[in-house]
């Protein structure tokens, strides 16, 4: 019965949500579009640290393949509100090959060679565009009011499966799965658990999801530059969200955007002191909080 209660409530906030466009207007939109996103991008590191154990400092490499591939879907004639799923699947495909090497590596030595790996995509990005950056093909195929609409919906729509996506896989049995890998990987091999496989599903799973965000968010700006979209400034935002909220659950990751997003609205006007207070709560909430707000309330 509880259960049937949450997921009414859940509906309810996603009708509502869908709605903002007709109530609220762009007033509404460009606020929650970041909301939103950022909501995406924490549940997926979560799944990656929270839940496989895999702490990425470069996430942000999918967010840049998902921009760059909405733009030469768009260059090729696409509606580029129509290709954000080809943004999703490009990610997810250049994620498998290169999880095979970089998942042998673990801990720290993972956090570095991902951060490497968007360094590379990053400097790919500069050599064949410029650093001038690129504008997004067939913007005006909708007047602005919808095109800002559809990028809403859009974000809505990446949130939702991400923040679901990620619930799912880790209820079900490669929920286990994946805890025990990410607390003993020998241990879990010895009980018959594939390690590899279960590591890759979980990046692979991240990164389609980032992907795809990394098109909203240029489909929103209608431009984007190597040195913003590959920023390590992103994995970090979502390492800060992930910590604040509650490592390894659900909610937390959510709690940790709403916080984020709240500080960013309040403090984003106090140039680099924004980023010290950033900082100075995230060593706060580690030192007296390790599991976050979303732990505070199971104490």
């Amino acid at each position: 019965m509880r259960a049937a209660a949450r997921l009414g409530v859940l509906a309810l906030v996603l009708a509502v949500l869908a709605g903002v466009p007709f109530f609220g207007g762009p007033s509404w939109e460009r606020p929650l579009i970041d909301l939103l996103t950022l909501a995406a991008l924490a549940s997926l590191w979560n799944l990656l640290a929270g839940y496989a154990g895999l702490a990425s400092f470069g996430q942000q490499a999918y967010l840049g393949i998902g921009a760059y591939t909405l733009y030469l879907a768009a260059a090729q004639g696409l509606d580029p509100q129509l290709a954000v799923p080809l943004a999703a699947l490009a990610a997810g495909l250049v994620a498998l090959p290169v999880s095979f090497p970089l998942l042998r590596l673990s801990g720290g030595h993972f956090a570095i060679g991902s951060w490497v790996l968007a360094e590379v995509f990053r400097l790919a990005a500069t050599l064949q565009g410029g650093n001038t950056g690129l504008s997004l093909p067939g913007a005006g195929r909708h007047e602005p009011l919808v095109r800002q609409a559809m990028t809403y919906w859009w974000a809505l729509g990446v949130a939702a499966c991400a923040v679901g996506g990620v619930l799912l896989l880790v209820r079900g049995r490669y929920g286990l799965s994946v805890r025990a890998v990410a607390g003993d990987p020998v241990a879990a091999a010895a009980c018959g658990v594939r390690v590899a496989r279960t590591r890759r599903i979980a990046y692979c799973a991240a990164a389609v999801g980032t992907g795809a965000v990394g098109a909203v968010l240029f489909a929103d700006t209608l431009y984007v530059q190597p040195e913003s979209i590959f920023n390590v400034q992103y994995s970090v935002s979502m390492m800060f969200m992930v910590l604040i909220g509650g490592i390894g659950t659900v909610t937390g990751p959510l709690i940790g955007a709403l916080v984020f997003f709240a500080l960013q609205q309040t403090l984003s006007g106090y140039g680099p002191w924004y980023l010290v207070l950033l900082g100075i709560m995230a060593v706060a909430m580690t030192m007296f909080a390790p599991r976050g707000i979303r732990g505070l309330r199971d104490a």
